[in-house]
């Protein structure tokens, strides 16, 4: 699709959740010092955060010298990666939508605050991630929005012969490492994030500047070997320059002989878990999502044959 008519695309509770977002983070952020762009995330995060639900309850702690929340639940863990670009967020930006998928699958989650950039480039936050999968007992389904869905897809690709990994649902990840073409370009200007906040994010996360090398761990759709990973669903929103990214991903992990199903929300933009409570599309999805993390805990596939 050539530049994408937003009016008619997204519906009108969509755009009041655009405009809310925005009023609270403006475009302009990225431009910020790192000190400004986290303490007003944090605050637009706040200003979303919907409560833990009745009876679900959190506490802090570390595992493998790592910052972590834990909400208690039934076996098998739920290993949560926070979005922000790996350079904002942490326990408490995702608090509530970690607590609603405890609440409505029943099962632990663990939510880690890996290492951000600019302090910590890759692959600090990876390594955060591989030592706390490593060191949690029993098995695991990874989940992880954006940025957090970068590194569940990359933990995936790394603990295939090391952990029992049941699923991951990955959320509107970045996995790809050309950003030349598709829907980088088609959405290259779309709602909430625009093609050059994703170079931003590329760079910073590398000290400065992407690497000539593909890195699997950075960029997922890059590794050569996508046999043997677990049961995957990846989440894309449609105005988002990520769109592609997981029907490339979910082909790949089919053609090796995986089960992965890709789904494109409709009129959806980049962040819209935050928009879960206000947004049918939105509510519908998230829905979709724990009702996924339920059935790949259960060993089950949900889904049909087709992508």
């Amino acid at each position: 699709m050539a530049n994408p008519d937003y009016q008619s695309l997204i519906d009108a509770k969509t755009w009041d959740f655009i405009r809310a977002t925005e009023a609270a983070y403006p475009s302009d952020t990225a431009s910020l010092t790192i000190a400004d762009q986290r303490r007003i995330y944090d605050a637009m995060c706040a200003r979303f955060h919907a409560g833990r639900p009745p009876g679900v309850t959190a506490r802090d702690g570390a595992i493998a010298q790592v910052p972590c929340r834990f909400y208690a639940g039934a076996d098998p863990t739920v290993l949560y990666f926070h979005g922000g670009g790996f350079v904002v967020g942490g326990l408490d930006s995702h608090d509530d939508i970690c607590a609603e998928i405890r609440a409505a699958t029943g099962f632990g989650v663990v939510a880690v605050d890996y290492r951000l950039c600019p302090e910590h480039p890759h692959p600090a936050a990876f390594d955060d991630a591989l030592a706390v999968a490593l060191a949690l007992p029993g098995p695991l389904v990874l989940v992880g929005d954006s940025a957090g869905g970068t590194i569940a897809a990359a933990l995936a690709h790394a603990l295939r012969g090391r952990k029992p990994v049941l699923g991951q649902v990955l959320i509107y990840p970045a996995l790809a490492r050309d950003h030349t073409g598709g829907s980088y370009v088609t959405h290259a200007h779309a709602p909430l994030l625009t093609a050059a906040d994703m170079e931003f994010y590329a760079a910073i996360r590398h000290g400065g500047t992407v690497p000539d090398q593909p890195d699997p761990s950075a960029t997922p759709l890059a590794a050569g070997d996508f046999s043997g990973l677990p049961p995957t669903l990846v989440v894309a929103a449609e105005c988002d320059p990520l769109a592609d990214d997981a029907p490339a991903y979910a082909a790949k992990v089919r053609a090796a002989g995986g089960l992965a199903w890709a789904i494109t929300e409709p009129g959806l933009v980049h962040g819209y878990l935050r928009a879960r409570h206000s947004v049918p599309r939105a509510a519908a999805s998230f829905d979709r999502i724990t009702r996924t993390i339920t059935a790949f805990a259960n060993r089950i596939w949900p889904f049909g044959d087709a992508p």
